[in-house]
């Protein structure tokens, strides 16, 4: 592992001045490769979904790890957008001229060499590999136990594509190690040589991530992702809105796990909402006065409405209007996404003016939290902090900066 680190920082050293025309190029070579070894890819995939099943692996760990020819199509896809974005690096941010005449630029530079540690997910490899290609870093992957084998041919997949372009091959490192020990080595930043690490996985791995890193991470813990529905709201467009939120993946961190309904519309929109919900196979637990307009809804506890489900079960309660909204989503959520679904467009402004979270909705799906429906070509996660990098982690939000200053002779007075 401590070679591995040694071996990531020196290839992020020759990496860095790699041009855009050639990173880009090197990058489509990637998804041409994914497409070449579609077989063994999804053979490797099936393996993966067999032991799974045999270990009794939940339905939503099984639909992340599961990949199809439409899931790779999409991971190459996602690839083919990222060779669209513009080059990240060497970008100006910022330049002024001081009295004394001296010239200061900001500007990008890669983060170097990064560590980012995964669960289930098969394409975060290719999406984690593309986005660190086309930020200038080297990256070192350490993936699932459940997703080795598919994490092995992917990755075999990216080393063709560096080795015809004669790129050092440890500019993308896959740990195949599956003991937990790895983990520990790179939390501990091998030897110095990592520079920042990006965990995506559960609260578990996220949590012991944050708790234990001696590197600077860029990461959310939970998302615990709400939808309010004010007054105004058309109740056509709020059920199509939430059974989306909630159910079209369960399983991924923007769907929605808490639905916040006005009081001022429970009669006219609640009933409808709890309908569809239910025909879509959603479990419902609400506080007493959804319990009362639903017999068949569990009642929820104050532990539901910290809770990520990631699975097809939602909590809803009835709040007093938007503010009383916002307060139940600073006070229970993770800072993650939230959703307000009205016509009203001075609640729209409260609500993104007040609510204290990485992404912000109004009328839309919280499904939308996604680097690609961003623009962003793929994303590595969603982060929630409120330093460096928040919201998708993309290309853009793996560089740092650093500041360029010409002089024509100035020195400081005594």
């Amino acid at each position: 592992m401590n070679k591995m680190g040694i071996d990531a920082k020196q290839a992020s050293n020759a990496f860095a001045s790699i041009g855009s025309e050639e990173k880009n190029k090197l990058i489509l070579e990637v998804g041409k490769q994914l497409d070449a070894n579609r077989e063994e890819i999804l053979r490797s995939n099936q393996i993966d979904i067999n032991k799974a099943r045999e270990k009794n692996l939940p339905s939503s760990s099984m639909d992340r790890l599961l990949l199809d020819n439409q899931r790779l199509n999409s991971m190459i896809q996602s690839i083919e957008e990222v060779v669209q974005l513009p080059d990240p690096i060497g970008e100006t941010l910022e330049e002024w001229t001081r009295p004394n005449g001296l010239k200061i630029s900001k500007v990008t530079v890669p983060l170097g060499a990064i560590g980012i540690i995964y669960e289930s997910r098969p394409n975060v490899t290719s999406d984690a590999a593309a986005l660190c290609l086309k930020s200038g870093n080297a990256v070192i992957l350490r993936g699932g136990s459940e997703s080795i084998n598919t994490n092995i041919s992917i990755h075999q997949s990216i080393s063709s594509a560096l080795e015809k372009h004669k790129i050092d091959p440890n500019t993308v490192q896959l740990v195949k190690d599956t003991d937990r020990k790895a983990v520990d080595m790179m939390l501990n930043g091998l030897d110095g040589n990592i520079d920042i690490l990006v965990p995506r996985g559960g609260k578990s791995l996220v949590a012991k991530v944050k708790a234990e890193a001696k590197v600077p991470i860029i990461g959310h813990l939970e998302g615990i992702c709400h939808v309010y529905v004010q007054e105004s709201a058309k109740v056509k467009d709020a059920v199509r809105i939430i059974v989306n939120s909630k159910m079209r993946r369960t399983g991924i961190c923007g769907a929605a796990e808490t639905i916040l309904i006005d009081q001022k519309c429970m009669d006219s929109h609640l009933k409808s909402i709890v309908k569809a919900l239910k025909e879509a196979g959603c479990e419902i637990r609400g506080d007493d006065r959804v319990c009362m307009i639903d017999p068949e809804a569990i009642e929820a506890t104050d532990q539901d409405w910290k809770k990520e489900y990631l699975d097809s079960i939602v909590s809803i309660r009835i709040v007093k209007n938007v503010e009383d909204a916002v307060n139940h989503i600073n006070h229970y959520g993770s800072g993650h996404t939230e959703s307000i679904i009205t016509e009203d467009d001075q609640s729209i402004d409260y609500f993104f003016q007040h609510t204290q979270s990485a992404i912000i909705l109004s009328n839309a799906s919280t499904q939308f939290a996604d680097g690609g429906e961003f623009g962003m070509g793929a994303e590595i996660g969603i982060s929630t902090d409120k330093i460096h990098a928040r919201g998708p982690v993309g290309a853009r939000q793996l560089t740092s900066y650093k500041y360029l200053v010409n002089g024509s002779g100035q020195i400081r007075p005594e």
